[in-house]
Formats: structure tokens, C-alpha cells, sequence
């Protein structure tokens, strides 16, 4: 199903909360969320604590609210990225800041053999292009900013992913309005990602022609 022109709002947005920074210094990821969106619905969610074969520190249980009691009681790592990649599917991926969920994602499924062949965007770096004036493009301060939809939870995969799915939503509308697309295909949201802030605007208007021709 992967390609990039399809529609930017048939996606899975995914997010970690794992034992540290980097899985080059042996970290691991202790939990996901994610929530597959067809047309802009959330139509499936998928969420599990993993263990990670080791102890997290005090700081992440602090953190996150995960204990190293709730991780022993969890499915090992290996278990949880297998039934991921069933759900994953070919659908393309969206996380805030991808390139830190993105190497965690890589790192879990290669240690089942698996090799991520889906495409990523990242609503972080697309936020910087979209809302240029807001505050900072935390997740946390994007989704007060636009007065999104939200629980008060942060800092666990779920509501993250679920955070992070109505800002790409809320980013998808925002750019219909102001340069009339029908349907935003996920490759724009891709290439929006990678110019520059002050190009942001024109890039799109000449998209949005190109797409109505």
C-alpha cells in the first residue's frame, strides 16, 4: 500500500517511550502507541508495554509513569514488534521528531528481522513550515497553541500518538484552507519537511496548482 502520493490522511502516527536516547547505545524501546487513520478517521489503535530484557532507570519511571514492574509483566520486545509489523502493514508513518521514532522502530524490527519499508514524515519539522509563529513546536505546546484535543497525558506512546495524529489532521486543514487543495498527498507533507521555512508558502501554492491540473 506504501506510496507517496497517496492521501496524507491515510496514515499510521506512532510514537515510543523507550529505556533512553539512542538504540546505538543498546537502549530500548519499553512501549508503543499508534493509530491508523483512513481519510482522516482513526479507524484502529494499537498500544503495548514491551520488556526490554533489562531495568529502566529512575528518571524514566519518572518520566513516563512506566515502572519496572509494569515492564516485567509485559510481552517481550520481540513479541510486540512482530504483531506491529502485521498492523503496520504498508501504510506510511508519521511521528513527532521521526527521526527519533524512526531509528527505534528500525532498530526493534531488525532485531526480529524485519526491514521497514514504509515512508516516514515528521509532523515536528512540518509544524516549523506550517505554524512558523507558534511558541515552539513541541508537541505539547503545538497541541495548547491549536487547542487540540487531549486528555492531559503526556509522555506515554498513546497519547502521544493520538496528540500527535490530531495536530496532523489539524496541519492537513490549515493547508487546505490557505492554498485550496482537494486532497493533500502525503509526498507534499514529505517535501514540506525538508525546505526551507521562508520557501514554505510558495512551495505549496505551486503544489496545489500542480495537483488541480
Amino acid at each position: 500500500m506504501t506510496a507517496t502520493n497517496i492521501r496524507a490522511d491515510t496514515i499510521i502516527v506512532l510514537d515510543f517511550e523507550t529505556s533512553g536516547l539512542s538504540p546505538d547505545h543498546g537502549e530500548r524501546a519499553i512501549e508503543i502507541g499508534a493509530v491508523k487513520l483512513v481519510d482522516g478517521i482513526i479507524v484502529e489503535r494499537f498500544q503495548q508495554l514491551m520488556y526490554p530484557g533489562k531495568r529502566i532507570n529512575a528518571f524514566i519511571e519518572n518520566y513516563t509513569g512506566i515502572t519496572n514492574s509494569m515492564l516485567k509483566a509485559a510481552p517481550p520486545c520481540a513479541e510486540v514488534m512482530q504483531d506491529f509489523a502485521d498492523f503496520m502493514g504498508g501504510f506510511n508513518l508519521v511521528a513527532h521528531n521521526a527521526s527519533f521514532d524512526s531509528r527505534f522502530l528500525c532498530a526493534e524490527l531488525n532485531r526480529v528481522k524485519c526491514e521497514l519499508q514504509n515512508e516516514f514524515a515528521c509532523s515536528m519539522l512540518i509544524s516549523r513550515r506550517v505554524y512558523p509563529d507558534a511558541p515552539n513546536h513541541k508537541l505539547g505546546t503545538l497541541v495548547g497553541y491549536k487547542q487540540l484535543p487531549n486528555d492531559g497525558t503526556f509522555h506515554r506512546a498513546m497519547a502521544d500518538a493520538e496528540m500527535t495524529a490530531y495536530l496532523w489532521l489539524e496541519m492537513i486543514n490549515d493547508i487546505k484552507a490557505s492554498h485550496a487543495f482537494e486532497v493533500v498527498p502525503f509526498n507534499v507533507m514529505q517535501k514540506l519537511s525538508r525546505i526551507s521555512r521562508h520557501a514554505a508558502a510558495e512551495f505549496l501554492a505551486n503544489e496545489a496548482v500542480r495537483y488541480r491540473e
